[in-house]
């Protein structure tokens, strides 16, 4: 009896499931328009100077051969000039200078008709038309006994293109066009001890009076650059806006966080006004940071509800200033209650959320076994929220790094200042981008920084691993 031989297994192909992948595209594209771009830019412009470095040209031309860069600032000296056309937006920026040169025809003294190109210097001007553009003009003479009285045309507007004729001083010529021109100078500087010589625009150099020495006014070409956080750093503003950043962090977190979860634990208690607790508590919410702060402004200035309570009990015989520059720790504490009373029921929403996915099995087991509150909270509460408190703390963190309407309100910006605060300084006031840039990037590296840190340190069991 022969048997037959089994067919060969077929292989399954694994159909890729794109359902994911579409639903998370959204999410992508988000993070990528609205986080990762951004934070590129500004990390670039913290650490990239983008006018750093002129670069030389072999000829006056923005399309020939490059010999070398010096950086901004660098001392040069001017070894040759020389007009070449150049796109209007070219003619805009910096201490441009430029030359206008007029295309002309006229009478030779020999009575041929010659046509060319000669500087504006060389006519006068004697009819425009209705735009103002000159149609008419007549050569002027020139002075001085060594002086070519001729004046030339040329070919290009350029004085070192071929010479097409010359006509005497006085002669009358139609201008038939008119052409700007940028000069570019042959220049001569220093860099890492060698010497280069290149041609650059005269927009990006400042030329000194002599004629014949000046700087690199700007560069056209980028590099990496710490410049910008050396300023940060130096900045007379910078440490006591770190410090009080790090200050409100570490005396505003956990105040919230306690009040948040003793919020939470009544709410989730169910008394009998419950929804009245929790729409009390949501208060805040509705009210902006800036409301916020003047709200407080009113409580604290010298004219506020503080100082009229405080006279009216009889505690103070008159009114006591604390948001001044001599009370500076009275602003700290204003801040620190107007954003636990702002924020804290931020974190009571997350806590809630999180108190309600756990199991009231569990609950009511620890009860049974005689676990009192303080025991049910410390090891059976805490231990399963803290998937929701680490959502709370990188939130809330992040929230008091971003610190800064509340600041203005209570104290100006001038006595008591924040990082978010000087941010806004270097960029709105001082047009400072680049430090401003730098001020971001560091509250954006507290904030990651952090972040690693309440995930590493506060994991739940599956989180932590065996």
């Amino acid at each position: 009896m022969t048997t037959e031989p089994a067919a060969p297994a077929r292989t399954r192909r694994t159909q890729r499931q794109w359902a994911p992948y579409l639903l998370i595209l959204p999410s992508l594209i988000y993070l990528a328009i609205f986080f990762a771009w951004p934070m590129v830019r500004a990390i670039r412009l913290a650490v990239w100077d983008e006018r750093a470095l002129l670069t030389l040209r072999a000829e006056a031309s923005t399309g020939s051969s490059t010999t070398g860069a010096l950086p901004q600032g660098s001392q040069v000296i001017l070894l040759d000039r020389q007009s070449i056309m150049a796109a209007a937006a070219d003619l805009t920026g910096g201490e441009t200078l430029t030359e206008v040169w007029f295309r002309i025809e006229g009478n030779d003294p020999a009575g041929s008709r010659v046509e060319g190109w000669t500087p504006e210097s060389r006519i006068r001007v004697r009819v425009t038309d209705e735009q103002g553009a000159p149609v008419e003009g007549t050569v002027r003479p020139k002075l001085g006994a060594a002086a070519d009285p001729l004046t030339s045309l040329y070919v290009d507007p350029n004085e070192t293109s071929a010479v097409r004729g010359k006509l005497a001083g006085g002669a009358v010529v139609r201008i038939s066009e008119q052409a700007t021109l940028e000069v570019w100078f042959q220049v001569q500087g220093q860099r890492d001890e060698r010497t280069l010589t290149g041609w650059a625009p005269s927009r990006l150099l400042q030329v000194y009076g002599d004629g014949v020495s000046g700087r690199v006014d700007q560069g056209d070409t980028g590099q990496f650059t710490t410049t910008y956080i050396e300023r940060m750093l130096n900045d007379r503003f910078f440490r006591p806006a770190l410090s009080t950043t790090l200050l409100l962090m570490v005396i505003i977190i956990p105040v919230q966080f306690i009040l948040a979860i003793i919020m939470a634990l009544v709410i989730q208690a169910r008394l009998k006004f419950n929804t009245v607790f929790l729409s009390i508590f949501a208060i805040p919410l509705a009210a902006s940071d800036l409301a916020v702060g003047i709200v407080w402004y009113s409580i604290f200035t010298q004219s506020g509800y503080l100082n009229s309570i405080l006279q009216g009990l009889g505690l103070i015989s008159a009114s006591q200033p604390y948001l001044t520059a001599d009370t500076r720790h009275w602003i700290i504490i204003a801040v620190w209650l107007a954003e636990v009373w702002r924020a804290t029921a931020i974190v009571m929403v997350i806590v809630v959320s999180g108190l309600q996915a756990i199991s009231q099995e569990v609950l009511e087991a620890a009860e049974v076994f005689g676990a009192t509150l303080w025991q049910r909270v410390r090891y059976v509460i805490l231990p399963l929220l803290k998937p929701s408190l680490q959502v709370a703390l990188i939130l809330r963190t992040i929230l008091a790094l971003q610190v800064f309407a509340v600041v203005i309100a209570l104290s100006g910006g001038e006595v008591v200042t924040v990082l978010a605060n000087e941010t806004y300084r270097q960029y709105y006031t001082l047009r400072n981008m680049n430090v401003a840039a730098a001020y971001a990037a560091l509250i954006l590296l507290i904030s990651m920084f952090t972040a690693v840190f309440y995930l590493r340190m506060v994991r739940s069991q599956e989180e932590a691993g065996p």
